[in-house]
């Protein structure tokens, strides 16, 4: 049967990594992303203890790389910096034996979605070569993005998968957020049917006109929704990044047990 992992979004200061990753295996989490919001603030020897830890624990982690990254910035100083944040996340990703590293891939701006697409297409590849090249080892995986005016629908975070060989992360409350109120779970478990295994991110959210505004609490019948709609077929890690995320990880454990 294939194996489901619940986790939060986050393993807190270095001192405290080790010991918040115990208490997550104490609740039965098997899954955490380790968020460089800001900056990859993990030193190579301090990844390796906590990367033999979770090893230890049965815990996969992954990264989500800096928010400050734009792969189709018209200033080319900013999509250089980009790539060095997101191989250095490789790099130390490799260490910590994390499994992806989750990034936004960039804005619309003033290009065509259609050029945004390829100039991202493109960043990627040229990622693609170095990480293979360095023999980093997680998975390079672009989010689907809860804004309207974000690059990351489902169709172009797809499309990148075929065309440049990267993996997803998969957004449900994005995904939510920017078709107005619809998982399109089907159609997206569709379009991403070619990946041996899946990361995805899970929350309550609320969102607009533009789509996505914040995360919130995860309800019982918003995990219910989801859990009902997985493929059966793949590993799967779900990532909470609700405000309340140890919590609403173990409630969604707790349903998923109740469904099987």
């Amino acid at each position: 049967m294939a194996k489901i992992s619940f986790g939060p979004a986050g393993i807190g200061p270095v001192k405290d990594a080790i010991k918040n990753l115990e208490g997550y295996n104490r609740l039965g989490l098997k899954a955490c992303e380790i968020a460089f919001t800001y900056s990859v603030y993990i030193k190579e020897n301090e990844a390796k203890e906590i990367g033999n830890a979770a090893k230890r624990l049965g815990i996969e982690l992954s990264i989500h790389a800096p928010y400050f990254l734009n792969l189709n910035s018209e200033d080319e100083k900013k999509i250089e910096e980009s790539k060095k944040r997101i191989l250095k996340c490789l790099e130390i990703g490799t260490f910590l034996g994390a499994k992806y590293v989750v990034i936004h891939s960039g804005f619309y701006s003033k290009k065509s979605k259609k050029e945004t697409y390829e100039t991202i297409k493109m960043n990627i590849m040229k990622l693609e070569k170095i990480r293979k090249e360095k023999g980093y080892t997680p998975k390079i995986a672009p989010e689907t993005m809860g804004k309207v005016n974000v690059f990351g629908s489902i169709e172009e975070v797809s499309r990148l998968v075929k065309d440049t060989g990267c993996s997803a992360c998969i957004d449900f409350a994005h995904i939510l957020a920017r078709s107005h109120g619809d998982y399109r779970f089907k159609e997206t478990f569709l379009l991403f049917n070619d990946l041996k295994d899946l990361h995805l991110h899970f929350s309550g959210i609320d969102y607009g006109e533009k789509g996505e505004k914040n995360h919130k609490k995860t309800l019982k019948e918003e995990w219910e929704k989801l859990l009902k709609a997985l493929p059966i077929n793949k590993d799967i890690i779900i990532i909470n990044e609700s405000p309340e995320m140890i919590s609403d990880s173990v409630l969604g454990k707790k349903v998923y047990e109740n469904i099987i």
